[in-house]
């Protein structure tokens, strides 16, 4: 066996258990439901970032997403294609930290779930990057299995990193995480919203744009209808949810354009090499 099929078989390993070990340890498959986790840190009205409880159904759907993109890294075609080679650890990575991260919220270790959730962003953000730079568009099951996964759990953990700050911050006594009007929580999901941007900005996909402004839908739904009431974090949430959405779609659409025109003229270059050769 040579040395980069035995490469590719760990890989494809590795990320494979990393990934059942996540679902496994998520709660997915039953366990304690995240907002009732770690006393109730992170439930609907914990603090003035807390996302309304539905939101959280997104974990299910990433989890999912994950499972089959660890399934299908398996098949054996897809053993030595460049784009598991580089993003398949980016993934074990994340899948391995988000164990981590649950371990620490289930043992109510607040500070040291952001912290962990900080590092999980930082992963996801390289590995998505690394997306970004494929030189083609792929296939669908390549833009739905890693394009979608990675996308989907970059923009949820992107909101999910500024809820876990505002989490730790109410937990050790910084009442204004937990009472309106949230200038801090303001501040915080400007932040995370300036991340959501380069990501909408680097990349012009869908997947990380939906799963931010699903965050930050059900956020400013939290601020309106439960307490802590929060109408500035609200309207902040609802605002830069509205700009994630169209400046990802003004890049996609530029992206777009520029791969229709280049596809033109190789189009073109093409007919006129043919053109050339029935006219020798």
């Amino acid at each position: 066996m040579h040395q980069t099929e035995k490469s590719d078989r760990v890989r494809r390993i590795i990320v494979a258990l990393t990934v059942a070990g996540a679902v496994f340890g998520s709660g997915l498959l039953g366990g304690t439901p995240m907002p009732e986790a770690a006393g109730g840190a992170f439930a609907a009205d914990a603090t003035v970032l807390a996302p309304a409880g539905i939101a959280f159904a997104i974990w299910s759907v990433i989890y999912l997403a994950l499972v089959a993109y660890a399934l299908w890294q398996l098949v054996p075609s897809q053993a030595a294609k460049p784009l598991h080679r580089a993003v398949g650890y980016g993934v074990a990575a994340s899948a391995l930290l988000n164990a981590v991260w649950l371990m620490c919220v289930q043992a109510w270790r607040i500070a040291e779930s952001f912290v962990i959730i900080v590092i999980l962003l930082g992963v996801l953000l390289v590995t998505f990057v690394r997306v970004c730079r494929r030189p083609r568009r792929g296939t669908i099951a390549e833009i739905v299995l890693v394009d979608g996964t990675i996308g989907l759990y970059l923009g949820w953990v992107t909101v999910a990193a500024a809820a876990n700050l505002a989490a730790w911050l109410a937990a050790v006594g910084m009442d204004a995480w937990v009472q309106a009007p949230g200038v801090p929580g303001v501040l915080t999901l400007i932040v995370a919203g300036l991340i959501a941007l380069f990501t909408a900005w680097r990349g012009g996909r869908w997947a990380p744009a939906v799963a931010t402004a699903w965050g930050l839908v059900w956020i400013a739904v939290g601020r309106w209808s439960e307490d802590p009431a929060a109408p500035g974090v609200a309207a902040t949430a609802v605002v830069l949810a509205v700009v994630v959405l169209g400046v990802t779609a003004w890049r996609f659409r530029a992206r777009t354009t520029r791969t229709a025109e280049k596809a033109g003229i190789h189009g073109d270059g093409l007919r006129g090499a043919r053109r050339g050769t029935v006219d020798q």
